[in-house]
């Protein structure tokens, strides 16, 4: 079992850092070298591996100082990506040997084209597809490249725990309440999330199980869901549900 550790970074920002039993380590998506450097100085760790999702900056600006400091590490990111310094393109398909556990790369477009996630150990680390309580903006792909991208997570072990890279949960949270007000285990996580927030904790990592209960995005099917935006769409097939609710979230 691998351990995960959050270093913040920016304004909402999670760099995960993945650590085994001794002390090595891998970090997912580190958009600033700096808290990573010095979350590793003080204590004691080796960065053997990086691993990025897409190539937005706040996810990739950092890769240059780490591997002039560390130049051994390997860095893993999409295929069909032009991120300097990486050292492996993965793809759907490919499996990555992390610390002896075995993690499985995801195509995930949507967010952008080259969008891809890692699931393994019981972890998924998504970047910018799955938020707790929404998803990210399309800003490259099409709404139902996104959208199948979701569907392709919500097949993944109801216990796999969720490390995206943004505390949005509250301001997702605010958007499902407007979608789906009666949802009962949607009050709760919100009074849960409203608390950890409170006191300076992440609401991070979340999981498939809990997201399928309470976030909009993958409740197309659900009534109450689908009549929040009977009048924004005139189909009301998932893919449009979700492709009415991605353009309600984006002015909301």
């Amino acid at each position: 079992m691998l351990h995960i550790k959050s270093i913040p970074a920016f304004n909402d920002n999670y760099i995960w850092l993945i650590q085994n039993n001794q002390n090595l380590c891998a970090v997912v998506d580190p958009g600033d070298a700096e808290p990573v450097i010095a979350y590793l100085e003080a204590n004691q760790l080796e960065l053997v591996t990086i691993l990025i999702t897409h190539h937005h900056w706040d996810h990739t600006g950092g890769i240059e100082k780490l591997v002039a400091k560390y130049p051994t590490i390997t860095v893993l990111g999409p295929e069909n990506s032009n991120i300097k310094h990486l050292t492996h393109h993965v793809s759907e398909g490919h499996r990555i040997n992390l610390f002896n556990e075995e993690f499985l790369v995801l195509n995930l477009p949507g967010h952008t084209l080259d969008h891809i996630g890692y699931v393994g150990d019981e972890k998924l680390f998504c970047g910018d597809v799955l938020f707790s309580a929404g998803c990210g903006r399309i800003f490259e792909g099409t709404p139902e490249q996104m959208y199948h991208s979701l569907q392709k997570l919500t097949v993944l072990p109801e216990e796999t725990e969720v490390y995206c890279a943004h505390e949005y949960t509250l301001s997702n949270l605010a958007f499902a309440m407007a979608v789906e007000p009666h949802n009962e285990f949607l009050h709760e996580y919100r009074d849960g999330a409203n608390q950890k927030r409170a006191k300076g904790f992440p609401t991070i990592p979340t999981t498939i199980c809990l997201e399928k209960r309470i976030n909009p995005f993958l409740r197309t099917t659900q009534p109450e869901v689908v009549k929040s935006v009977a009048n924004r769409t005139v189909n009301h097939d998932p893919l449009s549900t979700f492709t009415a609710l991605r353009e309600w979230k984006n002015e909301f």
